[in-house]
């Protein structure tokens, strides 16, 4: 506990000391009461994070400290990418002998300014409905009936402390205008319970999909009563691939949509869960090709040594606020978009529809994908 609560003020210091050495100690002669109050900030933020955190997301699940504590996170976030930027150019331009008297405090205004104007844009990227992307991607075992075959994919949607009910409906609208033959629901539907987020996930009901509607368990649903979530997307009317899969056919042609269960399953000690792909395509004909959910990228190793034809993927967020991108790489082997992976398999990986924690998207837009399934092999393989 003690070795815990040691890295946990260290990492605070390290994300406070930046900002508050660029933005207030670092020579530019603000007056004193401005130099107290904005320390007095800083310091106000250091103590209440932890308490706001184990309040919004420990066992009593306060929504309100949540929102507090998930909004101040980002916000320090971005103050500390932007002011060590800031930093360096204070030192480049003190180097270079430019700037004069004024330098410090204009790169303190300037990193407040792009902050705050970041800041105010990541936030509507975050609560918009996603822009819709869209890619073919090629299967040369997909047989002709099921060429053009569209996928839509949804992931991420962490329903949470702020109540996005008619965000999600709108969401739902721009699903069904796409006219899609499956959809995909790839994990970390919410932070919470089904109890608590029931009006959110509620127009999931309305998604219309002419094959099938698939969902798997995403890391966070093993935080808030995972198969509690499958039940209640089962009642939605999806089919939950809880290492399990359904066969769908069109023009005399079959595809096995497979999911399985989030590499965290094992761990979090919920009998019944883990993640199994053996058990997903149990009874599946080897000789059809196969899609596979599964929540995190890192997963595309197993999916290739079995010769899995796609693999849908987020959890990545795309980074979610810069530069995190470069942090999410090194637990994953990609960011987002499609990927080779061996000989046979592709990983499309979603940058996903809603954010997790920090209401904000900066340099890392939310989505919501069409894959349009394409017999034969991609121009680039040919």
């Amino acid at each position: 506990m003690v070795r815990r609560v040691a890295v946990l003020v260290f990492v605070l210091l390290v994300l406070c000391l930046p900002p508050w050495w660029t933005l207030l100690g670092s020579g530019a002669g603000w007056p004193l009461p401005v130099v107290l109050a904005g320390t007095a900030v800083f310091a106000a933020w250091l103590v209440s994070f932890p308490f706001l955190m184990v309040a919004g997301h420990g066992s009593r699940r306060n929504d309100r400290a949540a929102r507090l504590g998930d909004t101040s996170l980002g916000v320090m976030w971005v103050l500390f990418t932007w002011s060590v930027l800031g930093g360096l150019v204070n030192l480049v331009l003190g180097g270079l002998d430019l700037g004069g008297a004024d330098r410090a405090r204009t790169v303190a205004a300037a990193v407040a300014a792009v902050s705050a104007g970041l800041l105010a844009w990541g936030h509507h990227e975050a609560m918009r409905v996603p822009r819709v992307k869209r890619l073919d991607v090629h299967l040369p075992r997909l047989g002709g009936g099921l060429d053009g075959t569209r996928v839509v994919v949804l992931a991420d949607t962490h329903y949470g402390p702020i109540d996005r009910a008619d965000w999600s409906a709108r969401v739902t609208e721009a699903v069904n205008a796409l006219d899609p033959d499956v959809v995909v629901h790839a994990g970390d539907i919410a932070d919470g319970t089904p109890a608590q987020r029931r009006e959110q996930s509620a127009p999931l009901g309305a998604v219309r999909a002419r094959l099938a509607k698939v969902y798997v368990t995403g890391n966070h649903e093993y935080g808030g009563e995972a198969q509690g979530w499958l039940d209640r997307m089962a009642d939605l009317g999806w089919e939950p691939l809880h290492n399990r899969h359904v066969v769908v056919e069109r023009g005399g042609d079959a595809l096995v949509l497979a999911g399985v269960d989030d590499v965290t399953a094992e761990s979090s000690g919920l009998a019944g869960h883990r993640t199994d792909l053996a058990g997903a395509l149990a009874g599946a004909d080897p000789e059809l090709p196969v899609l596979l959910v599964a929540h995190q990228p890192k997963y595309v190793p197993q999916a290739a040594a079995a010769g899995i034809d796609l693999q849908i993927s987020g959890h990545t967020h795309g980074g979610q606020i810069w530069p995190f991108n470069f942090l999410v790489r090194i637990d994953q082997p990609v960011v987002h978009g499609l990927s080779l992976h061996g000989l046979r398999t592709r990983l499309y990986t979603s940058r996903g529809t809603g954010f997790w924690g920090p209401p904000f998207r900066i340099f890392a837009p939310s989505e919501i994908t069409v894959l349009t399934l394409r017999t034969g092999e991609a121009p680039a393989d040919r």
